[in-house]
């Protein structure tokens, strides 16, 4: 059954998707598994992958994500699509934090319109 409050809220992966570059795209689908009991590690990840937002006597201060980058598309939870030259700043954040990944070669087309 369809929620109708839910669906005319745009969702933070919609909006996201609608923002990233379009035309067809070659480059590597990146996929990790991260124990969600380790806390410490999640939340490392996280501000890699999405960024974070810091306040400070008023002031906010925004460190973007690695999906916002050119050459990067959210794909969903846990997977990301990256051209090379992000397949190697991924890469080494996931083996250095010692995040079990595996990266396939792919390509992407454009983003259909709604």
């Amino acid at each position: 059954m369809l929620n109708r409050a839910y669906m005319g809220r745009r969702q933070p992966s919609v909006r996201r998707a609608r923002k990233q570059r379009q035309g067809t795209t070659t480059g590597y689908v990146v996929t990790w598994d991260v124990d969600s009991a380790d806390a410490a590690l999640c939340g490392r990840l996280r501000r890699f992958i999405f960024g974070y937002s810091l306040t400070n006597n008023g002031r906010t201060y925004r460190y973007p994500g690695l999906v916002e980058l050119e050459g990067v598309r959210y794909l969903g939870q846990s997977v990301l699509f990256v051209t090379e030259d992000k397949l190697l700043e991924l890469r080494g954040f996931l083996r250095r934090q010692g995040i079990a990944h595996v990266v396939t070669h792919a390509s992407l087309g454009a983003i259909m319109p709604s």
